[in-house]
């Protein structure tokens, strides 16, 4: 392969190294590294779990001597700060690494380009942007945090053929087959929080919680728990509900004053989920935010243009018109007002279909 196809093809590497970190290196991004001597891989890692060492570490460490002279593919930015690990900056100068090529600059203020600074000013050469887009796909909620400091929202729903997602009776279990919903399962994983509503609590009493184990799934790491959060504004909420006596930590936002309630201001008589979401971002550095919800909070949330991403799961019956809608969104009376979305990919998952959209605002 000439210099250009290697490149690819390493940076590439690097890329699916960093999938591995998928589901356990909040709050800290998912990164893989890749360092190759004579078109040789001599070393590579991921970043595992926040507090670890970073994906270069691991590389290095696998590489040893044979680091010297080396070209390292690394999926983002080596870090060139001082955090819960030493700078990755200073250990690929210290290794005299040779050539370092980086899909996407850190979009941490606290990097930002210092990293491959430090890296050039050692005689180190330095390339950022090889296949940018795909190391973007890997880490939307680090970098929304931290270029807005708003975290990246993904809302789940699951309906009917006909759009519906509860009878009227508020009966909604089960709209999906068991395939959608272990699917469901990874969203949770790989998130900081799952928020959901009042409404939701009261009629299902849900858990929220990660029902699925790493080895089961095939996947790679210890799963966490995320954090819980639910938006209830009058308190209607039990003490006794399911959501609060699952591993880890449930918060609750409300416009009330209350013991161990988070109190924010009103929007509409409701809790500010701008508000709401900035906590998140700044007091817990929640990443990617999954949403389960009834039809208003998804509505009020897409209403107030704070979506990122929907994932609706599509099951093969009919409900009826009298049963429940998706997005409760009272304000759209023409066609004009209507909301536009791209789709991104929609996919088979068992019997059902697994849609995935962007709002475009």
């Amino acid at each position: 392969m000439n210099s250009l196809q290697g490149d690819h093809f390493y940076i590439s590497k690097a890329i699916q190294l960093a999938e591995k970190g998928l589901y356990t290196t909040q709050p800290n991004p998912r990164v893989g590294c890749v360092i190759v001597l004579n078109n040789e891989i001599v070393g590579e890692g991921y970043h595992q779990q926040a507090g670890g060492p970073h994906a270069e570490i691991h590389a290095l460490n696998q590489a040893a001597d044979k680091a010297k002279g080396a070209t390292v593919y690394v999926s983002l930015e080596p870090c060139s700060h001082q955090g819960k690990t030493p700078p990755c900056a200073d250990a690929l100068i210290a290794a005299g690494v040779s050539r370092v090529i980086c899909a996407m600059q850190d979009p941490n203020p606290l990097v930002a380009g210092k990293g491959l600074a430090k890296l050039g000013q050692a005689g180190i050469k330095t390339e950022a942007g090889l296949m940018q887009a795909e190391a973007e796909k890997i880490n939307p909620g680090f970098i929304k945090r931290m270029q807005t400091g708003l975290p990246y929202v993904r809302v789940k729903l699951a309906m009917s053929l006909d759009g519906r997602t509860a009878m009227a009776s508020g009966e909604s279990k089960w709209i999906t087959g068991e395939a959608a919903r272990a699917d469901v399962q990874k969203l949770r994983a790989r998130s900081s929080v799952v928020l959901t509503g009042s409404a939701t609590v009261l009629a299902d009493d849900p858990a929220m919680n990660v029902r699925i184990s790493a080895k089961a799934s095939g996947l790679s790491g210890a799963l966490h728990q995320p954090l819980r959060a639910i938006i209830d504004s009058q308190l209607r909420v039990p003490v006794d509900s399911k959501i609060f006596s699952q591993d880890g930590q449930t918060l609750v936002f409300s416009t009330q004053s209350a013991e161990h309630v988070i109190t924010l201001p009103e929007k509409d008589n409701k809790v500010d989920l701008l508000a709401a979401l900035k906590y998140l971002a700044t007091q817990h550095q929640a990443n990617e935010v999954h949403v389960e919800a009834g039809s208003e909070l998804c509505g009020a949330l897409l209403t107030q243009q704070l979506v990122d991403e929907i994932i609706i799961y599509m099951a093969p019956h009919i409900m009826g018109d009298s049963a429940k809608g998706l997005f409760h969104m009272p304000g759209l009376q023409n066609m004009s007002e209507r909301l536009d979305l791209e789709i991104k990919e929609i996919r088979p998952i068992g019997k059902d279909w697994r849609v995935t959209a962007v709002p475009r605002y």
